[in-house]
């Protein structure tokens, strides 16, 4: 027994070394991994990260009241500067003013013939610029020529790239920025940020179907699907754009990302975004149009976030205005205010939680069971005190389509861009569900606050 007692005993010490050898190397390891993690996070410049296919990101939206367009702050350059920017969402980049004290130390302009320059469908004649080199004047570089989508003028300029970041969001509130270190962009003359546009804003930022847009670049750098939602708002508030997939919350906590009508979305070949519009009806009666105007491709219907009222071309106009005022006879008329065609007291209208009480627009889509209702709010806007007029204009007899969607009809609406599929969701208006676009909360992890109204303004 004394025997046998000697011989295991050596064993047993033996096995525990082992055993505390290959604890000390588990806990090693993990040790390790979580360095080499944290290293991978801390080492990325301005909490700038990989590829994810779960992000996603969130711009704030405001509205200018002397225009009513739309604006986004952009951080970009080194070091970050913030620079507004008219929201486009048909526009192919963003393009920006650099000759108006464009300074960055990471700005660059790819040459002429590179993988940048037919990426971005750029001119591919190798650019010179007489002027002193700057950002935006660079010789064998490759030309862009970028619109005002405004005036529709176009001036030719320089394709460029520089940092961007961008604030990502859990879809109640915007998160860490991260960054994109090579972003493409176009530079312009100073004078095609001049026409139309509020003060102080430099440029567009375009959410096109394009390679170079701000959606396609996003979704290529961090690996997400195709998609974005807009959600804007009036002059009191910020509305929001998402990049990426839902949930898209709004106070008090509402997921408006569905339920969401949904219809084929079509893209013309300068990546501008199309619906088909079948027929247009005001309390469930049919307006007459001529059903050639409708039959269009890429589609009857452009949706335009630079166009404040939606536009009719004027056989459509004269019929959907003679027959909306048939349909509100009841209400005293006034003379109308331009553009406007049709004007009414609005001391003897009645206010709901959608607007004033007026009659329902309804625009059939692909099926006549896929409507898009326009209410009151977005129907019926008020160009002085005490008037309401219907928010429909004029387009003339050769408008870029029959009917272009304006911002006022889009403003408390969920709209949900799904490139991949090729699908346009809708929510109709956010009044019904008790909430609207500028419930979205804009605070951080460290604490949440509500989006500021018009007088207490911080572009973020």
């Amino acid at each position: 027994m004394l025997s046998l007692s000697s011989t295991t005993a050596p064993i047993s010490s033996t096995a525990m070394a082992r055993s505390l050898h290959g604890i000390s190397i588990f806990f090693a390891l993990i040790i390790l991994v979580a360095a080499d993690q944290h290293t991978e996070t801390t080492n990325q410049p301005d909490g700038a990260a990989g590829p994810s296919p779960s992000r996603s990101f969130a711009l704030l939206v405001s509205k200018n009241e002397q225009t009513n367009l739309h604006v986004v702050d952009i951080q970009k350059r080194t070091p970050l500067k913030a620079v507004p920017l008219v929201l486009d969402v048909n526009g192919r980049t963003i393009w920006v003013d650099c000759e108006s004290n464009y300074l960055s130390s990471t700005y660059n302009a790819p040459q002429c013939h590179s993988t940048q320059c037919s990426r971005a469908g750029a001119i591919q004649d190798c650019r010179v610029c007489s002027a002193q080199t700057r950002p935006g004047c660079h010789n064998n570089t490759c030309g862009f020529n970028s619109v005002n989508p405004v005036s529709g003028e176009t001036a030719y300029g320089e394709l460029a790239e520089d940092v961007l970041s961008i604030p990502t969001s859990d879809g109640s509130s915007l998160r860490q920025s991260v960054t994109v270190p090579q972003y493409l962009f176009a530079c312009a003359p100073a004078s095609l940020a001049q026409k139309g546009f509020p003060p102080a804003v430099q440029g567009v930022v375009g959410l096109g179907h394009t390679a170079i847009s701000l959606s396609s670049q996003l979704a290529s750098h961090f690996g997400f699907p195709p998609k974005f939602a807009l959600c804007l708002t009036s002059a009191l508030n910020h509305g929001v754009v998402f990049f990426g997939d839902a949930p898209y919350r709004l106070d008090p906590g509402i997921d408006v990302s569905h339920p969401l009508g949904s219809t084929p979305l079509s893209v013309s070949h300068g990546g501008e975004y199309y619906i088909q519009v079948t027929s247009i009806r005001i309390n469930e009666k049919p307006v007459p149009v001529n059903p050639s105007l409708l039959n269009r491709r890429p589609g009857s219907t452009l949706i335009s976030t630079t166009t404040p009222y939606t536009i009719l071309e004027s056989s459509i106009y004269r019929n959907f205005v003679q027959f909306y005022a048939n349909q509100m006879a009841w209400a005293p008329r006034v003379r109308p205010i331009a553009p406007f065609g049709f004007c009414v007291d609005a001391t003897k209208m009645y206010m709901t939680q959608i607007g004033p009480e007026v009659a329902n627009i309804d625009l059939v889509l692909h099926n006549r069971n896929n409507v898009w209702r326009i209410v009151g709010a977005n129907s019926m806007v008020q160009p002085q005190p005490g008037v309401w007029c219907l928010a429909f204009v004029d387009g003339g007899t050769n408008p870029k389509a029959p009917i272009i969607l304006g911002s006022y009809q889009l403003e408390d609406n969920l709209l949900q861009f799904d490139l991949a599929r090729s699908r346009l969701g809708f929510s109709n208006s956010l009044l019904f569900r008790g909430t609207h676009c500028g419930n979205f909360y804009v605070g951080g992890a460290g604490g949440q606050t509500s989006a500021p109204a018009k007088e207490e303004e911080k572009h973020v």
